[in-house]
């Protein structure tokens, strides 16, 4: 069987006949009821389909191009089809990729749909969830996130929706009432990735550019405001920022250990800023303590920076007491606390004595 009569094969399994040239209208003629289109819209009656072609690709893998072919052609097409019919090309689509369709590239099927047309008319949208609840049936969040990295669309599923609704708002309430729950905290979380990234990268080059600590507190700010963080997420993001531009002098302790402390003191007033209670004041610790753990340059560093914080007003005496005695952060607290115990015994006396 030559290749165009395997074409027209693949065709038939879709609409149960030869489509007329340039179109997805059937030709004249009789068409046989067993076909994607003329089932039910459920996937106990499409995967039928889909194993028959998988089976007809196992015995011929040079045809994966003319399901390709197939494939492309009807998506672009979308609009001519009925809203059902449509759901059943979504159902057979996500089936396919369940079943690891032999050779079945995911380029062929996200980037046929971002023709302008049909993104900006819904279909695309109302196509895509389809595909979407079809697949997660089967297959983990991970797994379609691999597919649409593979289709290079996992960072740009609000290129599904039509323009007027292009935001993160519409993404989370779309999907959340069609069940997809799990799609929404992962672009969430990918947007928080974004954000962060950004923040990050402006704090880094005021930092490095010297900026004046009140021109750096107020962008920070508006930053953290316009992106919604948690006031927990700037703490720990503050931290890595600051440790990361420090200049490190390779293998000698002595100057490591002073340019962390430096950097510390210089930027005292940016952590003050943002530590305005215990409990962002006890999450810069933990954040402090873990990276001490972490990292072999700071490790016998972690009481000096305590004080440091302390001197310069942005730890509280009860803060730190509190972390001395029920700290839960498990990293390396038996030592640290070994090592902050003069301190704590310092602080103690003194308040006694006050």
């Amino acid at each position: 069987m030559n290749c165009r009569l395997m074409f027209v094969k693949i065709q038939v399994v879709f609409v149960g006949g030869r489509t007329q040239p340039g179109t997805v209208k059937p030709e004249e003629g009789d068409r046989h009821p067993y076909s994607v289109l003329d089932c039910a819209s459920q996937r106990e009656a499409i995967l039928p389909f889909v194993l028959y072609i998988q089976k007809t690709l196992r015995r011929r893998p040079f045809l994966i191009k003319n399901l390709e072919n197939v494939m492309r052609k009807f998506l672009q097409s979308l609009e001519f089809f009925e809203e059902n019919e449509r759901k059943k090309l979504a159902i057979f689509t996500a089936l396919a990729f369940s079943q690891k369709l032999s050779g079945l590239p995911p380029e062929t099927v996200f980037q046929p749909l971002l023709k302008d047309n049909l993104v900006a008319k819904g279909i695309v949208l109302s196509f895509i969830t389809e595909f979407f609840k079809e697949y997660l049936e089967e297959n983990s969040l991970d797994d379609l996130i691999a597919l649409l990295k593979k289709g290079k669309m996992e960072d740009n599923l609000l290129d599904f929706f039509p323009s007027a609704k292009r935001s993160s708002e519409a993404l989370s309430e779309h999907f959340t009432k069609e069940g997809l729950t799990s799609l929404v905290e992962y672009n969430e979380k990918k947007m928080f990735e974004v954000k962060l990234k950004e923040i990050k990268s402006t704090l880094t080059a005021m930092i490095n550019d010297e900026a004046a600590i009140s021109e750096v507190i107020e962008t920070v700010k508006q930053q953290v405001k316009d992106a919604k963080f948690p006031d927990l997420e700037v703490i720990r993001m503050l931290w890595d920022v600051l440790m990361e531009a420090v200049q490190w002098s390779g293998k000698n302790q002595q100057q490591n250990s002073n340019a962390a402390l430096r950097q510390v003191k210089a930027w005292t007033e940016l952590l003050n800023a943002f530590c305005t209670s215990g409990r962002l004041e006890l999450e810069l610790i933990h954040k402090v303590q873990t990276q001490c753990y972490e990292d072999a340059k700071l490790m016998k560093l972690f009481p000096e920076i305590i004080r440091t914080l302390y001197d310069q007003d942005v730890l509280a005496e009860d803060t730190i007491v509190l972390w001395f005695r029920k700290g839960s952060n498990p990293k390396g607290r038996q030592s640290f606390v070994k090592a902050l115990e003069p301190f704590v015994k310092w602080l103690e006396e003194a308040e006694e004595e006050e």
